[in-house]
Order: C-alpha cells, then sequence, then structure tokens
C-alpha cells in the first residue's frame, strides 16, 4: 500500500489545490433565473432496482468475517513468501491463494458453473528500489492473481466488463519478512473479502455486461500484481469500462477514537495523466478538464448508485466521498495500474486510518497495540462497503456502456453549446442519452435534461441555449433507469 512512484508528485503538482474537493462539500448555487437553471432539472436520486437491492440484502457480515479470518490464519502473506521453501504447511501467499480460488471454485459450484475461475500467474523479475529505497523483488519471483469472470448473458454486450479488485498480499514493518506474523486483517483482506462476497452474491444472478471478481499479488511489493493485469488487459484489448479496488475498507476500530466515521467511504481517483502526451494536458487544462478524466466520471457514478441504495439505508448508511487526488500522501494503490493503462479506475478506503494497525510488527509497547489485527476490523462497515461495490458493478453491467468520441463545437462565439457522440461500443439495442452539467465551482452533476428535447443538425447531436463558458457538461448513456458514467467532451477540430 506504500508504493508511490515520482509521476504520483507530478500528478499533484498538474492538479491545482483549489480542485481538491470533496464531493459532499457545501455549494450553493447562485440563486436567480440563469440558463442553465431554465433548460434543465435538477438531477433526482433514481429508483433503485428491485434485483439489485434484493442482492444487496444477501450480503453477510458473518460471512465476511469468516473469510478474513481463514486469510489471517496463512499467517503471513507476502509476495516473496512465493519462493520460501520453510514455510509452515498451509501459510504463505501461494496457499492463500490456493484458498482464494477454492472459494471462487465454490461459488461457480453454486450457480452452476457460471464462474470462470483462473489463475493470472508470471514470474516478476527483479526490480531496483524506488524513491530511493531498497529493492523488494531481488530475484524472479512468482506471483499469481486470482480472478472469476461472470460472462454477461448479452452476446454483444457481454464484451464490456467491470472489475472489482483487492490485493491479498500482506507485510510486516519489514517488506522483505517472509516469516512473521502480518495478518493485513484490514490492508487488505478486507478488501479481498469484497471481492469475494460480491462474487458470492452476484453470481446468483444475469447482467447484460461482464463482471470480472479479482484478488491480486504484489501490491506491497510494487502494485506488481495490479500491473500485470491491467497490462494484459489493455494489450489483450478488454472493453473495461470501470475498476473499483477495494483497498483498507475495514473500518479500524480503535478504543478511543472519536474521529473515525463508520458512515464514510472514500472515493479516490486519477485527474490528468501525467504520462498523457503534453497536447492533451495542455488541451485538458486549457478548458479547467482537470476533473472530467474518466476516472473522475467513474466516482460521480458510485456517488449517484450510492444515493439510491446505500446513503439512507439501515441500520447505518454509507456516504461515498468523492476524493479529487489519486491516493492518500506517501501511499499508493492498485487502481493505479488501470489509470495508468487508460481504464477507468477508483479505489475505496475508510474515512480515517490508523497507521499503527497497518505496516506493523504484531506487538504491544507502552501498553499500545501494534499490528493489523482482527480485532480492529468493522464487518458490518466492510458489508457496507462491498453492498457499494456491488450497487455500483449491478448498475454499470445494467446499463448499455459510455458514449464514445463525445466533443464540444467551439467554432462560434455564441451562447449555445452543440455536443456530439457516437453509441456506445458493444452495446444492444438503441440507447437514450442524457446530457448532465454541474457549475464549473461544483464536483458533482446537478442538472440534466433528455438529449431528444434538443436535437442537433446530425445525429447523436444536441445544441442547447447554455452558455458552455459556465458549466461542465456530460453525455451518458441509458437503457430505463440505468445509465452510463458520463463522458466530458473534448473540443472538436475546427472545420475549416
Amino acid at each position: 500500500m506504500n508504493y508511490v512512484r515520482s509521476s504520483l508528485a507530478l500528478a499533484l503538482v498538474l492538479i491545482p489545490s483549489t480542485f481538491r474537493l470533496t464531493a459532499q462539500s457545501v455549494h450553493t448555487p447562485v440563486s436567480g433565473r440563469v440558463d442553465y437553471t431554465s433548460v434543465g432539472t435538477p438531477l433526482h436520486t433514481p429508483p433503485a432496482d428491485p434485483e439489485i437491492r434484493a442482492a444487496l440484502k444477501q450480503v453477510s457480515a458473518d460471512h465476511i468475517k469468516a473469510n478474513i479470518s481463514h486469510l489471517v490464519d496463512f499467517h503471513n502473506r507476502s509476495t516473496i513468501s512465493s519462493t520460501e521453501t520453510d514455510l509452515k504447511p498451509g501459510t504463505g501467499v501461494f496457499a492463500a491463494a490456493e484458498w482464494i480460488k477454492s472459494q471462487f471454485e465454490a461459488y461457480s459450484k453454486d450457480c452452476g458453473g457460471c464462474l470462470q475461475v483462473q489463475y493470472d500467474e508470471f514470474v516478476e523479475q527483479p526490480q531496483p528500489g524506488f524513491n530511493n529505497s531498497k529493492p523488494r523483488i531481488i530475484k524472479p519471483t512468482p506471483l499469481r492473481n486470482v480472478y472469476a469472470i461472470l460472462k454477461g448473458t448479452d452476446p454483444v454486450a457481454s464484451k464490456r466488463m467491470y472489475l472489482v479488485t483487492g490485493h491479498y498480499d500482506t507485510r510486516e514493518t519489514d517488506v522483505m519478512n517472509t516469516h512473521d506474523f502480518a495478518p493485513g486483517a484490514n490492508d487488505d483482506s478486507s478488501g479481498t473479502a469484497v471481492s469475494l462476497e460480491a462474487a458470492r452474491v452476484l453470481s446468483k444472478y444475469k447482467f447484460p455486461a461482464t463482471i470480472v471478481f479479482v484478488t491480486v499479488a504484489g501490491e506491497e511489493q510494487g502494485l506488481n500484481g495490479s500491473g500485470h493485469l491491467a497490462k494484459l488487459a489493455k494489450e489483450q484489448g478488454w472493453q473495461l469500462e470501470g475498476v473499483l479496488n477495494n483497498d483498507i475498507v475495514g473500518g479500524d476500530t480503535t478504543p478511543g477514537d472519536t474521529l473515525q466515521s463508520k458512515t464514510r467511504v472514500r472515493v479516490f481517483s486519477q485527474g490528468i495523466l501525467p504520462s498523457a502526451p503534453i497536447e492533451q494536458i495542455r488541451a485538458a487544462l486549457s478548458i479547467g478538464a482537470e476533473n472530467e478524466t474518466p476516472s473522475r466520471q467513474l466516482a460521480r457514478a458510485v456517488m449517484e448508485v450510492d444515493r439510491t441504495y446505500l446513503a439512507t439505508s439501515a441500520p447505518k448508511p454509507l456516504h461515498s466521498v468523492m476524493e479529487l487526488r489519486l491516493d492518500r500522501f506517501l501511499r499508493g494503490g492498485d487502481h493505479r495500474s488501470f489509470s495508468d493503462q487508460g481504464f477507468a479506475a477508483v479505489r475505496f478506503t475508510e474515512w480515517r486510518e490508523n497507521f499503527d494497525h497497518q505496516h506493523q510488527h504484531v506487538r504491544t509497547e507502552n501498553g499500545k497495540e501494534y499490528g493489523d489485527l482482527l480485532k480492529f476490523d468493522d464487518f458490518n462497515y466492510i458489508a457496507q462497503v462491498a453492498r457499494l461495490n456491488m450497487a455500483t458493478l449491478a448498475t454499470l453491467a445494467k446499463s448499455p456502456g459510455i458514449p464514445q468520441s463525445v466533443q464540444v463545437v467551439t467554432s462560434n462565439l455564441d451562447n449555445d453549446t452543440i455536443l456530439t457522440w457516437e453509441p456506445p461500443l458493444s452495446s444492444t439495442g438503441t440507447p437514450s442519452y442524457q446530457i448532465v452539467w454541474r457549475e464549473t465551482s461544483a464536483t458533482d452533476w446537478q442538472y440534466g435534461v433528455d438529449a431528444a428535447k434538443f436535437p442537433g443538425t446530425t445525429p447523436n447531436s444536441v445544441r442547447l441555449p447554455v452558455s458552455k463558458d459556465n458549466v461542465f457538461f456530460g453525455v451518458r448513456a441509458c437503457t430505463g433507469s440505468y445509465c452510463s458514467p458520463a463522458v466530458a467532451p473534448v473540443v472538436a477540430p475546427r472545420q475549416r
């Protein structure tokens, strides 16, 4: 969880501090009649899908606790323990991988073989250190990602994929320690348990698009497992439209800590990619589009799903908080690997971490307990995070996918906005389109209108009597109440 590359610092430099707000920061629209309030209507919380709501009721905190307890029993799941020959039977990272695979296979058996369960196996070669640290892979090291694919039922829509992941490797204070107790109950058995529980429950249902349940290794050594899987997805041309990474979602419960929130979960996402072509970065900066990236749009979709299913749930609601930065300071996570390959990806993390319970040798000093122990997890909180992940996966898998080639025409100086787009990839039927927008000082969508009400001069276009200078626009594709994440327009090439 502490893997940080120098480009993270660059990313934070490129994103001005004035844009680092949370989605729940207070925003009061300016009163009075203006074009963007007159044309559209305020966005309302979408209705809940009875099938999705029924699925969420099947999430079990007891089942999650049992899975995390079993993971803790593997003693030390250090990635580099795969090269050790003196581990006790039933311990180490490979033993954990075999058990996770067996769990996915059991879920598949229960649904009549609906899951394709497999390893993503490879050998990580020795690496140099990063940020002046010592190398964490010092000899060829076998790694195993474990994943289960719930293939979509629609022959066309099934090409689209949505992925949920957590890492199952752990670490001690010494990241190279492969033998001492490194339970990783929160970091990241909690995220692994989310992937497992999502697979157990959602495998009982059918979705048009494909959902992939993943647990990766190598996170603590340098995002190795997710890096390999993300590159594989890119090379094989996966139509991967959303990645949900869960890392440290255990809801740490430390006696005496009154500042932890069990009703909030942070959602981190990548802004402008530092590795993007400089022309693309300059173009985004020139129109203030630092927060219009695919990952930020996925985070907004998560918040909308949250408002439908979790924000008013009992006994405790769960509110997703949009964090407009890639990750926490001095830390990193597996969503970064997918963002680097151009996929939309977000990271879920509990509201307030206790660093005495992460990356620590298990011990007690001066009456204080150190170590990532099972006793500090809140399994009801993890269950709520799992429900949010599942509701998001199900909603996206029922949507028609994201519109392509969204553009805004800026050829004329006027107060109208012309938007054009192409249909989603691998979508069945003809979706409807919704145009959404928000004031430039707001972090989440505020208003929307059916694109059919303001048709443009060409198919898949609109001409809105709303000034493009005062709002950010997005286009999303919908099938009934299931909508894709919005796609922000880029400036269309000027016609000569």
